[in-house]
């Protein structure tokens, strides 16, 4: 079936070139997708759908960075290691994985591997992202192990547009329909300069009834094949761009990305862990460097763009 990209059911705004977060300059995502049938010591055969999805915010040769980054919790329901530091001191370090509830630990510990076995220096606080793919996939058979990660990382490149059944996202379940990874870029001027906004979404969250298209409530009206008597998903949404902002303002623009997510009609239920994660691409800073670093960033008044 087509993927439906949002300039197709008509949403405003110039995307970039993919209508991808790699359209913001440096930024490379990478899958690692696992879809395999198990057959388990009772006989039993079990679906394994499940994997691994990577965002590095300057390619594998700039892991070391720092990056300025804003995280906000719409509903704590869910995981998302390495935050605490992220609040704390405004930077992200390394990349954000994706992937399920269960391999949150696996997945942060291999990220420490690949980074120690390419020599790359690093604080060690990853940060990984989860969704309960529990519905399609066997989450308690721990499918997911280190290559996988490697993998992960490894296949991050700018040409990586995949979306829907992928990565972190295979086993996601969205409004009761098939979930996954969805992603979309934008374009914007500010203060004489072009900027570019792209966000990836893990998309696993929702009942039917409340799907909202452009304000049209359709999801009433599509009452078949129900998989939910209520929620128990999430979402993660991640948020690239190359407009220079500081952390605070990177909070801000992470909060916004919630507005999104209600106007297709989430109600962030208490069973959903909703985290949105924001970071600027404008400036690299070398990890613990004793010198004074510097920073262009835009006013606050001119930020409506990027928030829209």
């Amino acid at each position: 079936m087509k993927n439906v990209v949002s300039r197709d059911i008509g949403f405003e705004g110039k995307h970039g070139t993919a209508n991808s977060i790699v359209d913001v300059e440096g930024v490379e995502v990478g899958h690692e997708t696992i879809v395999k049938d198990v057959e388990q010591n009772s006989g039993k055969t079990v679906a394994v759908r499940t994997g691994v999805s990577s965002i590095l915010p300057q390619g594998r040769e700039r892991l070391g960075k720092d990056y300025f980054c804003g995280v906000s919790t719409l509903n704590g329901n869910g995981e998302v290691t390495g935050i605490s530091w992220v609040e704390e001191s405004g930077m992200l370090s390394g990349p954000i994985m994706l992937t399920n509830t269960y391999s949150v630990g696996v997945v942060r510990d291999a990220v420490l591997k690949w980074l120690v076995s390419n020599n790359i220096k690093h604080d060690a606080l990853p940060v990984v992202c989860e969704i309960s793919d529990e519905f399609l996939n066997n989450i308690s058979g721990h499918h997911v192990r280190d290559e996988h990660v490697f993998a992960a990382i490894n296949k991050a490149s700018k040409n990586n547009i995949e979306q829907g059944n992928v990565g972190g996202g295979t086993g996601a379940v969205c409004y009761e329909f098939k979930g996954g990874i969805g992603t979309s870029s934008r374009i914007v001027g500010l203060c004489g300069e072009t900027y570019t906004v792209g966000v990836m979404v893990q998309a696993n969250h929702g009942l039917r009834h409340q799907l909202i298209i452009k304000g049209v409530p359709v999801g009433k009206s599509m009452n078949e094949h129900l998989v939910k008597p209520r929620e128990t998903g999430s979402i993660v949404i991640v948020i690239a761009t190359d407009a220079p902002l500081l952390p605070h303002q990177l909070k801000r623009l992470s909060k916004r990305a919630f507005l999104g997510m209600a106007r297709t009609g989430s109600v962030s239920s208490d069973g959903s862990g909703d985290f949105s994660i924001a970071f600027s691409v404008a400036h690299g800073f070398e990890n613990r460097s004793p010198e004074i670093a510097s920073a262009r960033w835009l006013p606050n008044a001119e930020l409506d763009p990027l928030f829209e």
